[in-house]
């Protein structure tokens, strides 16, 4: 599977509903195609909880490698992803929610004082949880905590999640409270990287030239290559190959031919195709499109 996005890479989910604004799911890295999920954000806050295994995770700019027993805090509105790494599967739990589940009503004094304070600053886009720290690891019990009343909901569920999560905030808080941040420059940053994404998402199919990209965001071919590399460990060219083949998937999976799901995905020559899609998929297409036949027998 692979997540749905906008153009603009949000996530096309809901994570929850308006009366419960959660969403606890139970994740592994192996069920993506490719093993690893597409660059994505939504408004939602998301914990993450490493069950078994290890992942390396990106939230903007920062590559983390989470490990098993360990997390990660995502703020609102930040971009990410995750990769297989080490050839090894990994078993993690997702904690979504709506950060007016914690705050109430709009402009109340939890909206202003406490949640707008981090949900607003792109700086705090992220952090590590660790079990070496007795804070964060208060944090990752929580969320432990969390995972043990989805699997058995008590009559009280919804306001004990809410006292957890709230309970995660308020430790969040007392760190971010703490740490001086420039807001200004971060922010920046994060609308010209979603400009080349989205870019790159709506014109995959092309024959996209260095040159295009740049001029979309108004700089020149050099910037957009260091800023691109710094901030997503790939270059340019690295990230339009995967996204293409990406986007191939779904064809193979319908039985479509490979010269068909080449030309629609962005590749003019079949067997370039093949070439680039050994590289991340480590099979050839006719291989993929044969494993997905079977499997649905």
């Amino acid at each position: 599977m692979q997540l749905k996005i906008r153009p603009d890479q949000m996530e096309i989910k809901e994570h929850g509903n308006y009366s419960f604004p959660v969403y606890i799911s139970e994740e592994s890295i192996n069920r993506f195609d490719s093993n690893s999920f597409l660059w994505h954000w939504h408004p939602e806050i998301e914990l993450t909880w490493v069950m078994k295994g290890r992942i390396e995770y990106h939230v903007n700019d920062t590559c983390y490698i989470l490990t098993e027993g360990n997390g990660l805090f995502a703020n609102s509105n930040t971009l990410h992803s995750g990769y297989m790494t080490e050839k090894q599967d990994c078993d993690y739990l997702s904690v979504t929610f709506s950060p007016r589940f914690i705050y109430g009503y709009e402009n109340s004094a939890l909206h202003t004082k406490y949640v707008d304070f981090i949900t607003s600053n792109p700086d705090w886009s992220s952090l590590l949880l660790s079990r070496e720290t007795d804070w964060q690891r208060d944090i990752l019990d929580e969320i432990r905590h969390i995972y043990a009343l989805s699997k058995a909901p008590p009559a009280d569920y919804e306001l004990k999640v809410h006292i957890a999560l709230c309970t995660v905030w308020q430790k969040l808080y007392r760190y971010y409270s703490t740490v001086p941040a420039d807001e200004r420059q971060t922010s920046e940053a994060l609308r010209r990287l979603r400009d080349i994404l989205s870019y790159i998402q709506l014109h995959y199919n092309e024959n996209i030239a260095l040159e295009d990209i740049a001029r979309s965001i108004g700089i020149c071919k050099s910037e957009c290559c260091r800023f691109f590399k710094k901030h997503m460990h790939m270059t340019l060219f690295e990230y339009v190959m995967y996204y293409r083949i990406q986007q191939s998937l779904p064809l193979l999976k319908a039985g479509e031919s490979i010269t068909k799901a080449a030309g629609v995905s962005g590749f003019s020559n079949p067997c370039y195709y093949g070439k680039i899609f050994r590289r991340y998929m480590e099979c050839s297409p006719s291989q993929y499109r044969k494993l997905w036949r079977d499997s649905a027998v």
